[in-house]
């Protein structure tokens, strides 16, 4: 008997925010969800996200891609189909055609994510325990927060449809810190602990603070005060901010500003980092 696979199609315009709302109403979900609403380049660029150690990159789970050519034509890809082409969009950057639609694999969804978090501290007790615990596929999600170069926190979840009343945190409300934050309160404290956070606030766990990036951008956006009164205002759409930042912002971001945003081996994973602490800190 052969199973039948279920798919979503997606256009252009649809974000990944609107896309994880409908999926979750319905009990589905993508493998693969990346934690910003409006992350694009997904296909065409790459995306490896918490579950990417059992599903790959974002470009694993695509199984259909419909781009018009240079000369106008309106090609459907798969891996039977143009297979060369469906082979070539992904890391393409837009060089091939314009992607128009995007058949993706989706998996049954549950209510919550059961998330554990681990304190580590020593660089080279760091990459093992995030190697081990990428390496265990009974941890449906794995992530770690990298604070300096020894401190960290490796965080690994599994979904599941009942929660702990007690332990239970919807951290996608306005009003709660940011994410990052939330997390770093963990090794401040030097304390395992675990929680149960509703599936979409974690898919989209770093959207409010766009990773950490808007501590740059309001300075004051995590202060409780804020939180309360204009948390809900936030994040700003990034076009607005670079419509309206003047000169003097502009040079700033080029000159002192880094975004870092690297896809290493895990073999490579302590180089990498003591590479990246000595370019930037050293």
């Amino acid at each position: 008997m052969h199973s039948i696979e279920a798919v979503v199609r997606v256009e252009p315009l649809a974000n990944m925010g609107q896309v994880t709302a409908l999926l979750i109403s319905i009990g589905w979900t993508l493998p693969v969800v990346p934690e910003l609403d409006d992350l694009g380049g997904l296909v065409m660029g790459t995306g490896i996200e918490s579950s990417s150690h059992i599903y790959g990159l974002f470009q694993h789970i695509c199984v259909a891609f419909e781009l018009v050519l240079a000369d106008g034509s309106l090609v459907r890809c798969t891996e039977k189909e143009n297979s060369d082409l469906f082979y070539a969009v992904p890391w393409s950057c837009g060089t091939l055609g314009f992607l128009v639609a995007a058949e993706i694999r989706i998996i049954p969804t549950r209510k919550w994510v059961k998330l554990f978090y681990e304190p580590v501290c020593g660089l080279d007790a760091i990459c093992k325990k995030f190697a081990e615990e990428s390496a265990n596929k009974e941890n449906q999600f794995v992530e770690g927060l990298q604070y300096s170069r020894d401190e960290a926190v490796i965080m690994t979840g599994t979904m599941t449809d009942h929660a702990e009343s007690d332990k239970t945190n919807c951290i996608g409300y306005y009003y709660k810190p940011w994410f990052f934050r939330h997390v770093e309160g963990f090794l401040k404290q030097n304390r395992v602990a675990v929680e149960y956070i509703p599936l979409r606030h974690y898919y989209h766990r770093h959207t409010r603070s766009i990773f950490w990036e808007l501590q740059d951008i309001i300075p004051f956006g995590n202060n409780p005060l804020f939180r309360c009164v204009f948390g809900w205002m936030v994040p700003p759409k990034i076009s607005l901010l670079k419509l309206t930042q003047g000169e003097t912002n502009r040079r700033q971001y080029e000159q002192h500003h880094v975004v870092q945003d690297m896809l290493v081996p895990m073999k490579h994973i302590k180089t990498s980092i003591l590479r990246f602490h000595e370019d930037l800190h050293g």
